[in-house]
C-alpha cells in the first residue's frame, strides 16, 4: 500500500511539472521573439572653410666655413646675433623665435689613389649651421624681415610656410558645414523614399587642412638680388572636415 501511495504520488508531480512547461513555454517563446529593428542610414558631409592666412614660419639658415672649427663658429655667431637683434627690432616676440638646427661639420678632401700609392682623406675645413625658425604675425613685414635677413648674412633656408594663428575655430566653422551637409543628403534621399530621419546612432569625424599649403621655397642667396623686399604671395588656406553620420529610418 505504501509503495503505491509513492507511486501514484510521483506521477502526480510529474504531470504537475509538464503541465507547468507547457504552460511556460509559449512565454519564454515570446520573449525570445524581437521586434523588428529599424533599418538605418548613412551619410557623410564635407565641411570646407578657406581664409587667408595671418601667419608665416620662416627658417633662415647662416652657413659660415672656416679652416678652424672655432674660426667659423665665431663667424657664424657673429653673424646669428645680428639677425636675432634684428628679428626683436622688427617686433619678433621671444616666443616666436625658435632654434631649429645646429651643427659643426669638418669638410674633407678625398685624394685620388696614384701609382698604388693610398693616399688618406683629410679635414680642410669646418662648416657650422646655425638655423632659426621664425613666426611672423605682421604679414605685411615678411618681405622686408627677408631680405632684412640676407643683407645680415643668411645664406640658407628661405621655406615659408603660411598658416593660421587660431585653426581651432576656422575648424569649427567647417564642421558646423560638414554637418548641415551630411543632414541635407540624407534628408533628400529619405524624403524621395517618402520616410524620414529617427534618431542619431552614430558619428565620426575626419579632419585636416587641404592640400596643397601655400608655400615658398627660395634660396636665400638669390633673394639677396631683390631691389626693396622679397615679393611673396600668401594665398589662402582651406581646413577640410568630414563628418559620418548614422540614422534610424522613421517609416
Amino acid at each position: 500500500m505504501t509503495s503505491s501511495f509513492h507511486a501514484r504520488r510521483r506521477m502526480a508531480v510529474a504531470g504537475a511539472l509538464s503541465a507547468l512547461m507547457l504552460t511556460a513555454a509559449p512565454a519564454a517563446f515570446a520573449d525570445d521573439v524581437r521586434a523588428p529593428q529599424p533599418g538605418v542610414i548613412s551619410v557623410s558631409g564635407e565641411g570646407v572653410a578657406a581664409v587667408a592666412p595671418d601667419m608665416a614660419v620662416i627658417s633662415l639658415t647662416v652657413l659660415r666655413e672656416a679652416e678652424t672649427a672655432r674660426e667659423a663658429l665665431d663667424a657664424n655667431n657673429a653673424a646669428m646675433s645680428d639677425v636675432l637683434a634684428a628679428m626683436k627690432a622688427e617686433g619678433i616676440a621671444e616666443r616666436d623665435l625658435q632654434t631649429g638646427g645646429f651643427s659643426i661639420q669638418p669638410r674633407w678632401v678625398y685624394p685620388e689613389n696614384r701609382d698604388g700609392e693610398t693616399r688618406e682623406p683629410r679635414i680642410v675645413g669646418y662648416t657650422v649651421n646655425n638655423t632659426l625658425t621664425v613666426r611672423i604675425r605682421d604679414l605685411s613685414r615678411l618681405g622686408a624681415i627677408l631680405d632684412t635677413s640676407v643683407s645680415l648674412g643668411v645664406n640658407q633656408g628661405g621655406n615659408i610656410i603660411f598658416t593660421n594663428d587660431d585653426k581651432d575655430k576656422i575648424r569649427e566653422a567647417a564642421r558646423l558645414d560638414a554637418v548641415a551637409n551630411a543632414r541635407a543628403k540624407a534628408q533628400a534621399m529619405t524624403g524621395a523614399l517618402g520616410v524620414g530621419l529617427g534618431r542619431i546612432t552614430q558619428i565620426s569625424e575626419n579632419s585636416g587642412s587641404a592640400p596643397p599649403m601655400p608655400m615658398v621655397r627660395a634660396e636665400m642667396a638669390m633673394m639677396s638680388k631683390a631691389a626693396d623686399e622679397v615679393p611673396v604671395a600668401s594665398g589662402e588656406n582651406e581646413y577640410r572636415v568630414t563628418v559620418n553620420v548614422t540614422w534610424e529610418i522613421a517609416q
